[in-house]
């Protein structure tokens, strides 16, 4: 992971772990499927920042190593998950886990590949995973153009937000895939997932995305003000939704 992106997070931690959005429980039964997963299985989430994905790993009764080298990030998924059983916090990055060698059955890295320097991930991936080892890379893909409220939403992220377009996850490509899988070959599906939002969930929606202007800064409250207008614009009984496509790619290394 670059060092600039190991701290965008920090001051966006609360809005994270209260507003990103979960994952369907069939990614899991995919997983759970596909890798061959059973009760007691070591899984690696890497990148796992507030913990939303570990969280539903340790609920099936995998052993988690959650490795986060955002320290904000890191202490918010302890205070929540500390009391579950399998949980492993790890203070490392993902071309440095630390973890032991051949140690883990299954990596996924939800919502965080698109961080990583990718070929020493994949070093450090190859030598952290067991034999027959699978990789998940994991997003959840706003649908951008799903409704007049998404279209409005990615209008006003290209217009307000600096780097938006340079950091999106939809930078990636297929040749990043076919590079970073063994023999280029990988399988990826789709699933459905959805938020529906009032203004104030919305708005910390928002502002959880390191992209968007801080809240309490002037940019922020002006990006606030144009959120709320196309809010009042398109909301329906005081909701919006966000539509996602839940893309998992799976394959060896």
């Amino acid at each position: 992971m670059a060092h600039d992106s190991t701290l965008r997070f920090s001051n966006r931690v609360a809005n994270y772990a209260k507003y990103r959005p979960g994952y369907p429980d069939k990614v899991l039964d995919y997983l759970q499927q596909e890798c061959h997963l059973t009760t007691g299985s070591v899984i690696a989430d890497v990148g796992s920042g507030t913990g939303i994905f570990t969280k539903l790993l340790l609920d099936r009764g995998y052993t988690v190593y959650a490795v986060e080298p955002n320290d904000a990030m890191r202490h918010e998924a302890e205070k929540q998950l500390k009391p579950l059983d399998g949980f492993h916090s790890v203070n490392g990055t993902a071309e440095n886990t630390s973890l032991a060698d051949k140690s883990a059955s299954l990596i996924v890295c939800a919502q965080a590949f698109h961080w990583f320097n990718n070929a020493e991930a994949k070093a450090e991936f190859k030598r952290i995973l067991a034999p027959y080892g699978h990789v998940a890379l994991i997003w959840n893909n706003r649908c951008i153009d799903a409704d007049d409220f998404a279209i409005a939403y990615e209008l006003l992220l290209k217009e307000q937000s600096g780097d938006y377009e340079r950091i999106n996850h939809q930078n990636l490509i297929e040749a990043d895939f076919v590079a970073f899988y063994h023999g280029g070959k990988y399988k990826m599906v789709k699933f459905s997932n959805y938020q529906v939002f009032n203004f104030e969930q919305l708005a910390g929606r928002a502002f959880s995305s390191s992209y968007v202007p801080a809240e309490d800064t002037p940019e922020g409250h002006q990006f606030n003000i144009q959120l709320k207008a196309i809010f009042d614009q398109y909301q329906t009984n005081g909701t919006v939704m966000f539509r996602y496509d839940t893309e998992v790619y799976l394959g060896r290394l």
